[in-house]
């Protein structure tokens, strides 16, 4: 018999299952939606749906990049457990997707195999019992230059713990290998220094306003007098910059040369005229609260 749309959506909407398997299991048992329910039920596509109330807090984060090495992809992709997250099927999806980000923002939208990336997921949610979740995924591009990627706690290529993509812009010829290579050695920075800003110009006024208001008012109650209070506020913007400007931090590979003077530094060597026009990292689970209880 023929089932109509609205039925399926009526079916998925009251069991989270994929459109595919409600259309299946609505033409299996004639149109009945509690039969429906039912086969859906014993064959497990509800499981999920229950699930996706828990905190999906662990998964993978997946670095893709473009055969130009001029694109890049990030996405972070969380399941409940850390098990899951070795799982061969988990990470294909993974790969999956952090290849459609490449091509599209709209990922959800996108078609896998000739199905709906939503009805993959509902799949795979079925097969290994978990809430599995797109929870965000970024493009970074450069115009001429390179990405410089790095993924950290790797457990198979290009997908691990923490993914960093940094946008590496030249103005003079240059050998994409030697490029990509530094661009790691940057990206491999970010990763264990953690800077929330490209340079001091990119730090929001109110962000510094507030750090100074911050020092002067602790000066203050020190017993400061205020023009020493101003100057010890001097000193902790310079150290808030060294702690969380790219660019100010000490390079964590040779622990002496700003990053700014190993770029100069790079530059001097190559005469490729690099410059860095800012960066990403994702962290798995960054932000999130796990679960301290299973059903």
């Amino acid at each position: 018999m023929e089932i109509s749309a609205t039925l399926v959506k009526q079916l998925r909407d009251k069991t989270g299952a994929g459109m595919m398997d409600c259309k299946r299991a609505l033409i299996e048992s004639n149109g009945n939606m509690q039969a429906a329910e039912e086969l859906l039920r014993k064959k497990g596509l509800m499981a999920a749906a229950k699930k996706s109330s828990h905190v999906a807090a662990e998964g993978l984060v997946a670095v893709a990049v473009a055969n130009d090495k001029m694109s890049t992809a990030i996405v972070e992709i969380n399941s409940e457990t850390d098990f899951v997250a070795r799982n061969d099927k988990f990470q294909a999806l993974v790969g999956k997707v952090a290849n459609i980000a490449l091509e599209t923002d709209d990922v959800m939208a996108a078609v896998i195999d000739g199905k709906p990336l939503k009805d993959e997921i509902d799949m795979l949610n079925s097969i290994v019992g978990e809430n599995i979740s797109i929870r965000r995924h970024k493009i970074i591009k450069v115009e001429n230059g390179v990405i410089g990627t790095y993924v950290h706690g790797a457990v198979c290529p290009g997908m691990g713990k923490i993914g960093v993509a940094v946008a590496m812009e030249s103005s003079h010829e240059f050998d994409k290998p030697i490029l990509i290579e530094f661009g790691r050695k940057i990206a491999m920075h970010i990763a264990a220094a953690n800077p929330a800003y490209l340079c001091q110009c990119s730090v929001p006024s109110d962000v510094i306003s507030k750090e100074k208001e911050i020092a002067i008012n602790q000066a203050v109650e020190l017993g400061k007098p205020r023009n020493i209070a101003e100057k010890i506020a001097e000193g902790r913007i310079k150290k808030f910059y060294e702690e969380r400007a790219l660019m100010d931090q000490i390079f964590v590979i040779d622990g002496k040369l700003k990053v700014s003077a190993v770029i100069d530094e790079f530059n001097k060597e190559t005469q490729y005229g690099v410059q860095i026009t800012g960066f990403e990292k994702f962290v798995l689970g960054e932000g999130l609260k796990k679960s301290e209880t299973a059903d």
